[in-house]
């Protein structure tokens, strides 16, 4: 049974698939878009989102376990600083996954994960 298991497999061993998220959230970060299936961008999701978070608590531990994830000190140090700035007034949801396209070589449908951008004077709130 998988009960209380989270997370998908995503048909790559245990090592495999934590050194690919690892790279993914790296490069999510670095340069705020990237492109990939939608089964992973959904998981990308997840560990971009606790990343972020991590760099809003801002304590010396936080950054201590976001360099033992991150793979680019450069990278952990924009997290902790403009983007825990970017959305300091924000709860969650620090990411966008767009639908694109189909892949040409597999028809894997492939979405856009980007992060939300700053918040602009036009932007309209809830009341």
């Amino acid at each position: 049974m998988r009960h209380r298991k989270a997370g998908k497999k995503l048909g790559r061993t245990s090592s495999h698939r934590k050194a690919m998220m690892r790279n993914m959230v790296t490069s999510l970060l670095k340069h705020e878009k990237i492109a990939t299936t939608d089964v992973k961008a959904k998981e990308l999701r997840r560990f971009t989102e606790k990343m972020i978070t991590l760099g809003k608590k801002g304590t010396l531990h936080a950054r201590r376990q976001a360099l033992g994830y991150l793979r680019d000190y450069e990278t952990t140090e924009k997290v902790f600083t403009e983007l825990s700035n970017r959305y300091s007034n924000r709860a969650g949801g620090y990411t966008r996954i767009i639908k694109a396209h189909s892949r040409v070589g597999d028809n894997a449908p492939v979405s856009v994960v980007e992060l939300i951008p700053r918040a602009q004077g036009g932007e309209k709130k809830k009341s």
